[in-house]
């Protein structure tokens, strides 16, 4: 599976710093109640078959514990988009946050170039993470995040290669807490994956799920 990598936008720091395994859920010791509660329902849910995930090392010191999961939208052998999704829990609350769980992402995926020079591309993604979210009914809080567009060329020895363009979009938000202290994360896991599976270009999997806004043009399907 092709990994995400780079910085997440959680208000809190980045990603690219030491991480645990994905088996270890945190460093401040044996993890509360709340927190293997929504790790569980993150495990146990289940997914349209396109999207392949995994559980993946989490960040060492963005919170006290943390739990991260990255997947890919697959055609085949090729990857569509990718991405990460990493579940923070500070019991003692977060001013940032304004809660004590925190769903940080990266979403990421190649565009055709014409399609990442629509001046609207940047609204239009930050759409999709909300549109999924209220889609799926998710109450939550203090959504922060970037979409950015960047483009290569190809010179000398590689002038061959077709000029690429790729999407990222990093957020973070605070999912709303139900019984217990415990947020809907299995809903939440399923409406990232209907974002990671609407920037791959895929239709919805089923009649409303989709965000508002769509573009119509993909790149073709990027060797994994």
């Amino acid at each position: 599976m092709a990994a995400a990598q780079g910085r997440l936008s959680d208000g809190a720091g980045g990603m690219d710093e030491p991480k645990d395994t994905g088996d270890d859920l945190g460093q401040g010791g044996a993890p509360p109640p709340p927190f293997r509660a929504a790790v569980d329902a993150l495990r146990g849910t289940r997914l349209r078959p396109q999207i392949e995930i995994d559980p993946a090392p989490a960040p060492k010191r963005l919170a006290p514990y943390a739990y991260a999961l990255e997947a890919a939208v697959v055609d085949g052998e090729e990857d569509l988009a990718d991405g990460r999704l990493v579940l923070l829990h500070d019991p003692a609350g977060h001013d940032a946050w304004r809660g004590t769980f925190r769903l940080v992402t990266l979403v990421r995926a190649e565009l055709e170039p014409e399609m990442a020079a629509d001046p609207l591309l940047p609204e239009v993604c930050w759409s999709w993470l909300t549109g999924a979210l209220s889609a799926r009914g998710l109450a939550y809080g203090e959504p922060s995040g970037t979409v950015t567009r960047a483009g290569s060329h190809y010179f000398g020895g590689l002038s061959a290669r077709p000029a690429a363009s790729q999407i990222e979009i990093r957020a973070s938000w605070t999912p709303r807490e139900g019984l217990g202290g415990v947020p809907d994360t299995g809903t939440h896991l399923v409406a990232w994956c209907d974002l990671l599976a609407q920037v791959a270009g895929l239709p919805p999997a089923a009649p409303g799920d989709a965000s508002v806004v769509t573009l119509p043009q993909r790149r073709g399907p990027q060797s994994r």
